[in-house]
């Protein structure tokens, strides 16, 4: 994966408007992946205010993201 499409993945999983099933279909990243993505790439306390965001999302991100 080149630095852009890193980039990219990392832009539209921060985005409150683009599901998972969208980041796989482009990039072809499970969530697994992209979490595991986001934590080496973004600072701790980013990545923490991130999950926490995902999770207060639950079963709503599908649908509201």
């Amino acid at each position: 994966m080149t630095e852009a499409d890193t980039s990219a993945v990392i832009e539209m999983a921060l985005s409150d408007h683009i599901p998972f099933s969208t980041i796989h279909a482009e990039f072809g990243l499970t969530e697994k992946e992209v979490v595991a993505l986001m934590r080496a790439n973004l600072k701790p306390g980013s990545y923490r205010a991130w999950r926490k965001r995902v999770h207060d999302f639950g079963s709503r991100r599908e649908h509201y993201k």
